[in-house]
Formats: C-alpha cells, sequence, structure tokens
C-alpha cells in the first residue's frame, strides 16, 4: 500500500514537471526558414550548416525555447539554384508565414532570394554566402555571419603577395557568380599591391578537364595560382598541376576547406591557403560546439566546419534578438538584431553588439579571421597566421 501510495506520488511529480515544462512552451511555434543546398555540388557545406543549426535549435527548445515559444525549422534544399531560391522564398514567406529565416550558401541564390525577404521585411542571418555586394544591395533584412569576398580577396592577395613575395600570379575562377564576382575582388586586391595577373582564366562548373587553363597560367610564368570556385572544380585544379608536373601554390577563397575538395585531390590538396573564420580548437564553446555535433551524427569530422560553425551561431543570434524584441515582427527583430544588449557566446566568438544600423556585416575587416591551410587532410590554422 505504501509502494504504491509512494510510487502514485512519483507519477504525479513528474506529470507535474512535464506539464510545467509544456507550459513554459505553450505558445505557437515560432516558424524559422532553413535553407540551403542539401544536394548537389555545394552539399557539403549545406548540409553541415543545416544539421549545425538543427543542433542549436535543439538546444534552445531543450531549454524553454524563447519569449515561451519553441522554434520551429521549415527546412527547404534549395539545390544551389537561383530559381529554386526564388520559389523557396515565396513559399516559406506567403504560404509557411516564418518569421525570419536562417541559411543559404550560395551568393547567386541569396541574391535572387533576397529581395522577397526584403519586401516582406523577413530577416536572414545568413552563414553562407560571400558576395560583397550582397548587404549593400539589400541593407535592410540582410545579416551575415560569412567572411565576404572583398575581405577574402585582400587576405589571399596580402599572403600572396607580402608575406610569400610572389609577383607573377595567375588567377582561374569559375564562370558562376560567386566566381566572376570573387575574380573580380581579387583583380582589385592585387592591384592594390600594385600586381597586375599574368593570366586571368575562365572555366565551368562540371569542367573536369583545366589542362588549357593551367598551360596558359604556366606558360605566362604563374608562380601562384589563386582561385574562386567550389570543391569538385579546385579539385581538377590541383590534380591537374599534379599530372603537368608544375607545383605551384594554391591561395584561394574559403571554399578550398571544403570535403569535396580535400577528399578528391587526395595528396594534391596538401598545403592549399584559404581565409576562415572558424577552425577546431579556436574557442573553448567551439571545442565543445565540435565534440557535440561528432556525437550527435555519429562523425569523425564535420564535412564543412566553416559552414557548421557560423550556422550554429546564426541560431543563438536570433533567439537573442527575439527575446530582446519580445516578438517575431520583423522590423522589430530587425532593430534588435542592429543593436543586441547583451553579449551572445557562440563559437565563433563572444558577440558584442555585431551589427548596428550602418552595416549588416559580423566581419568588418580581416581582424577577426585567420588563414588557414590543409595539412594530412585536416584543415588547420596556418603557422604565423593571427
Amino acid at each position: 500500500m505504501k509502494f504504491k501510495l509512494s510510487l502514485s506520488k512519483t507519477v504525479l511529480a513528474l506529470a507535474l514537471v512535464a506539464a510545467g515544462a509544456a507550459h513554459a512552451q505553450s505558445g505557437e511555434p515560432i516558424k524559422v526558414g532553413l535553407a540551403g543546398p542539401f544536394t548537389g555540388g555545394s552539399s557539403p557545406m549545406g548540409v553541415s550548416m543545416r544539421d549545425a543549426i538543427r543542433m542549436a535549435v535543439d538546444e534552445i527548445n531543450a531549454a524553454g525555447g524563447v519569449i515561451g515559444r519553441p522554434i520551429q525549422l521549415v527546412e527547404r534544399d534549395d539545390e544551389a539554384k537561383n530559381e529554386r531560391g526564388v520559389q523557396i522564398a515565396q513559399e516559406l514567406i506567403h504560404r509557411e508565414k516564418v518569421v525570419a529565416a536562417l541559411g543559404f550558401i550560395n551568393t547567386g541564390v541569396t541574391m535572387a532570394a533576397a529581395p522577397m525577404y526584403q519586401e516582406a521585411q523577413v530577416p536572414i542571418i545568413t552563414p553562407g554566402p560571400t558576395g560583397t555586394a550582397l548587404t549593400q544591395q539589400f541593407p535592410g533584412y540582410v545579416f551575415r555571419v560569412s567572411l565576404p569576398d572583398s575581405i577574402q580577396a585582400d587576405m589571399i592577395a596580402e599572403e600572396a603577395v607580402k608575406r610569400q613575395g610572389f609577383k607573377k600570379i595567375a588567377i582561374l575562377a569559375d564562370s558562376t557568380n560567386y566566381g566572376q564576382l570573387g575574380r573580380e575582388d581579387m583583380a582589385a586586391a592585387l592591384a592594390k599591391r600594385d600586381i597586375k595577373p599574368v593570366a586571368v582564366e575562365k572555366f565551368n562548373v562540371r569542367d573536369v578537364d583545366m589542362t588549357a587553363q593551367l598551360l596558359r597560367a604556366k606558360n605566362a610564368g604563374a608562380e601562384a595560382i589563386l582561385t574562386y570556385a567550389v570543391g569538385p572544380e579546385l579539385a581538377q585544379i590541383a590534380n591537374g598541376m599534379s599530372k603537368l608536373g608544375w607545383q605551384v601554390p594554391m591561395i584561394g577563397s574559403h571554399t578550398l576547406s571544403m570535403p569535396n575538395f580535400i577528399e578528391n585531390a587526395g595528396k594534391n590538396s596538401e598545403g592549399a591557403i584559404f581565409p576562415q573564420t572558424f577552425v577546431e580548437g579556436q574557442t573553448a564553446k567551439g571545442t565543445a560546439f565540435v565534440a557535440n555535433y561528432k556525437k550527435r551524427y555519429k562523425l569523425d569530422r564535420i564535412a564543412a566546419m566553416g559552414w557548421a560553425a557560423p550556422g550554429y551561431d546564426s541560431v543563438y543570434l536570433l533567439a537573442a534578438a527575439i527575446k530582446q524584441a519580445g516578438s517575431t515582427d520583423g522590423p522589430k527583430l530587425r532593430a534588435a538584431l542592429e543593436n543586441l544588449k547583451e553579449p551572445v557566446d557562440g563559437v565563433l566568438m563572444r558577440y558584442q553588439q555585431p551589427f548596428s544600423k550602418d552595416s549588416h556585416e559580423l566581419f568588418r575587416d580581416s581582424s577577426k579571421a585567420l588563414m588557414a591551410t590543409i595539412r594530412n587532410g585536416q584543415v588547420v590554422k596556418l603557422a604565423d597566421s593571427k
């Protein structure tokens, strides 16, 4: 009898705890859009970002949600296609009624979709696209936590010209908006250092033979190759140089950290140099994030760390804005993001008013970024990089 009574009390206590947790999140879910390339050539970046965002959302919901409401992700695969990004934006805004959006990897997709979010006054916090013009063209509701190409290009040029002393440089870039806008930024960064490229070569996505472009760069006397492309084609460049028996440094944008570059190029990826915003072991919270991510998804390594870490942080930045605003109203969220009063502990850094009315860029110069390289198939900090 005593046992039955004790058991009943235990069940009642557990029920009250469960009821309290449910009451803490009794409001309607806060619907947040999540878009990115979860299939195709850019998928290592998209999936790494998506899974980190999912992890952050689950952590926040387990702690009671935001303003008494759980966050609900509404996910869509944009396949790295501009027209698909536009379609998704319309669906998320008008049918799903999302209050904010996270994600995006590709500059072209973001540029195509951003006008709809801007018009609907739905904030975007994005850890992916790096096209310099993005926040200039859409200054109202796009907040970026990735490293703009203008800063990346300057870091790349500084590495090639000042630190390594190269004078004869070739630029190889793909024909996408990402590649060509990056090429323009790279040429401008070199011009600031009185360097004119000896060769500027273009190729298409899914090209598998870079021999012609590489031979022109080689014959022009290039001492280094600067790149703007994504993983599979970057691997074709590295493997193409190896086949020609031509070994010069490969220095490029952060996409050189993509697993489909490292894996497809194998030993030919070793020593490639690129800007990064996060490497494993950079911060205490970052170390815990990596460990938790690997455990949750049963992985030996995160495929695309440079997109997973800022993706995770973007959720906490949005949650902080919702909490401060006490609302999910778009203009109020924008105002909160522009003037976050409380610091946010993230993986990349401890955020202290990361955005302002005048700038929706987290990175305004290279002081919070670093140069990284490939060593034994892993992304590590380049020696002597700040």
